[in-house]
Parts: structure tokens; C-alpha cells; sequence
């Protein structure tokens, strides 16, 4: 079975088509600056390459590029479009509508639409290339929808309300939903397999690291709590976005600066983090060479992320009530050993001890545990694999 897994945004469509017999991917790429200029990059897994600037002026045209490179004769992997047996979409907002994967119908893409409120750009994006999908694969051919927000809905109530008044959540649905939910899933997962044990039988506290950054407490498999609330913008900060801050700091800013709602949104999303603190760089590979150059402003910028990932580790350590792994993932997760070794060092007090070549060798894809035999915490480097938790899903829900 090959199931071709989509993440629409609002401009572009990644993709990867997946044989299910091996799990291996056999092509993926990307539809870039969709509705502006266009270009179209697509990469088989035996390696040949193919890129072009090419005008598409919405996700129907974008889906028309994807197909015609599956099936092209010089660098496609299918002969023709029925080998593709089922499609996969990843959906970041699921509210409180859908706690599982779920087949697609005209019900469940309205579902989807009426959440859009709760994640404009997303959902609205995700809406268009389900429909653009089935206008370009037809009707027969099986589509899923997987949700962001679904492994975070064990989350108990005391964890995902808001201190606001009560009426703002049951007119506005206002409360914590959290995000990345398919990386800490596959993720802690993972862990557990490499631990030889069941998930059922773990307390894990997951670290998906990247440009956009949270934190995810599981215990027996069920996630307890996560620090990513209403919108992504919520919990650590991250390369653009603020995370959690006193509100009216907010109000205050916006006061002083004469800013509107909109105006102060794209200072928290898109001004502040990594990138407000330094100065330099929203990415954190800029801004940690920047820090080694003596940059005090780079260098406050890595004291203050890696203090709020080691404040939220600690949190959920009390809230599991004790802790068996820790799993850092995602671009920094994966990559930042420097990270990771200070986070491990301020964890001591709690047992952690973490072979420090190991773990200067884990990155880059690698995965594998960097603790030692002695600490009584494992701690793992694990690469996240969002797309094949899709295509599982995917094909768990065609065959049943």
C-alpha cells in the first residue's frame, strides 16, 4: 500500500508518498508560493531531484504539480495515479470536535471549516487542499484527516481550562488544545520501544524543539499536560513567538506603542523569541554562533530558553509525580547538543547523568539514548517522524 501524506499551509504543500510495506519514502516536496509566484521541488528516495519555478495560482494547480511528478517517466516512482491507495492530512486544530484520526466526509471537512476561528491560517489552508485533493485524486480515492491537537485530548479538565470566566469557554471554546500532538506521539512511542517497555508503564516528558517549540507531559501513554494552549503561541519561547508571559505586559506594550490587537499579534508571533531577545536571528543556529562569538544579547537570548525548557521539565516531573525518560526531538531537539547537555546538567538533583560524547554524537538525524547506565532517568534523542504516524493512521482507518 503507498498512501501519500499532505500538510497544506496557507502558500505552500509539503508532501511524501509512503510505501507502506517497508514504511520507507519513496518521493517528497514541496509546492512553495502558492497564489504568488510558484516553485515546485520534488526528490525521489533513490535521490533524483527535480526543481522549477512554476505559477500556481491555488492548491488544486499545487496538487496538478504533485501528480504530474509522481507519475512523470523521468523522475517518477508510480506508473499511474491508482497505485496511490489512500491520502493523509495532517490538520493542525481539532478542537474539541475531533479527538482521533478520522476518514474524510463532507461532515468532517465542516467540522474542520467551523474550527477555523480557532486557527484562521492553518485550518483554512487545510480545508482548501482537502478539496483541492479530491477535485485532483477524485472521490474514490480514501482520504484521512490527522489532527495536531488529538493526542493532547486526554489532557484532564484542571489542565486544559483557563482561570478566565467560565462563559468565555462554553461560548468561545477558550482553553488550552496544544499542538505537535503527532510528534510527541510518535515520539513517546518510540521511547518506550527503545526502553523494551510498555507505554502504559512510562512517565515521559517529550520535547519537540524547533522554530516552533513544546513541551508535553505523558503518562501510561496519555498525555497529563502540554505547554501549548488556545494557539502555538502559548509556553516556551521559541524562534518569532513570546510563549507564556503576564498578560498584561500585553496591554502594556500595546498602550504605550499605540498598537491594535493585530499590530501587537505580530509582535508576540513574529517579532519576539529568539529573535526579539538577540537581535540576530529566529534561528537558533544563528543566534548560538552568535553567542560563541560573544554576543551578550545571543547569549541571553540561550540562558533564557534553555532556563524556560528546564522550568517546564520540572513542572511535569511534579505533575507525573516522577519522570522515567526525557525525549528531546524535532530541529533543536535533534541537533543542539550544547542544549541538551545543559538542560541534563540542571537536571543532576534529579538523577540525570548524560554521557557527554554520546551525546555530542546524536545529532543530525541519529537517534539513540544519551544517558548513562547510572542515571536514574533515561534521556533519548529521537528523531520525529510526523508523516509516518499519518500514514499508519491512514491505513489502520482504509483497511479497517
Amino acid at each position: 500500500m503507498k498512501i501519500l501524506v499532505i500538510n497544506a499551509g496557507s502558500s505552500s504543500m509539503k508532501y511524501q508518498l509512503i510505501d507502506m510495506d517497508d514504511e520507507s519514502v519513496i518521493a517528497k516536496g514541496n509546492c512553495e508560493r502558492i497564489g504568488v509566484d510558484g516553485h515546485f521541488k520534488h526528490k525521489t528516495g533513490d535521490g533524483r531531484e527535480y526543481e522549477t519555478d512554476v505559477i500556481m495560482n491555488n492548491h488544486t494547480e499545487a496538487f496538478i504539480q504533485i501528480k504530474n511528478a509522481l507519475i512523470d517517466e523521468k523522475y517518477g516512482v508510480i506508473k499511474n495515479l491508482s497505485e496511490v491507495s489512500a491520502i493523509g492530512h495532517r490538520v493542525v486544530q481539532g478542537g474539541s470536535l475531533f479527538s482521533e484520526s478520522t476518514i474524510v466526509t463532507e461532515e468532517v471537512i465542516k467540522g474542520i471549516e467551523s474550527l477555523i476561528p480557532l486557527a484562521p491560517l492553518h485550518n483554512a489552508a487545510h480545508v482548501q487542499g482537502i478539496r483541492a485533493c479530491i477535485e485532483v485524486f477524485g472521490k474514490d480515492v480514501p482520504e484521512v484527516v490527522v489532527f495536531d491537537t488529538a493526542f493532547h485530548s486526554t489532557m484532564p479538565q484542571k489542565a486544559f481550562m483557563y482561570p478566565v470566566p467560565y462563559e468565555y469557554y462554553e461560548k468561545y471554546a477558550v482553553r488550552r488544545y496544544g499542538f505537535h500532538g503527532t510528534s510527541h506521539r510518535y515520539v513517546s512511542g518510540r521511547c518506550a520501544e527503545l526502553m523494551g517497555k510498555n507505554i502504559e508503564d512510562l512517565k515521559i516528558i517529550t520535547c519537540h524543539l524547533g522554530n516552533g517549540s513544546s513541551i508535553t507531559a505523558i503518562d501510561g501513554g496519555k498525555v497529563i499536560d502540554t505547554s501549548m494552549g488556545l494557539t502555538p503561541l502559548d509556553g516556551i519561547m521559541m524562534g518569532t513567538r513570546t510563549g507564556s508571559l503576564d498578560p498584561s505586559v500585553v496591554t502594556f506594550i500595546a498602550d504605550k506603542e499605540k498598537l491594535s490587537p493585530s499590530e501587537m499579534d505580530t509582535v508576540l508571533n513574529k517579532k519576539s523569541g529568539l529573535l526579539g531577545i538577540s537581535g540576530v536571528s529566529s534561528d537558533d543556529r544563528d543566534v548560538s554562533a552568535a553567542a560563541a562569538d560573544g554576543n551578550k544579547r545571543a547569549q541571553l537570548a540561550i540562558d533564557m530558553l534553555e532556563y524556560e525548557i528546564l522550568k517546564y521539565i520540572g513542572s511535569y516531573t511534579a505533575v507525573l509525580g516522577g519522570v522515567d525518560a526525557i525525549v528531546f526531538t524535532a530541529g533543536i531537539g535533534e541537533n543542539q547538543h550544547s542544549h541538551r547537555e545543559k538542560i541534563c546538567e540542571a537536571l543532576a538533583y534529579a538523577g540525570v547523568k548524560i554521557d557527554v560524547q554520546k551525546n555530542k554524537e546524536l545529532i543530525h538525524g541519529a537517534e539513540g539514548k544519551i544517558s548513562t547506565d547510572e542515571s536514574s532517568v533515561e534521556v533519548f534523542v529521537i528523531p520525529t517522524n510526523e508523516e509516518l504516524v499519518i500514514a499508519r493512521d491512514t491505513k489502520a482507518l482504509v483497511e479497517k
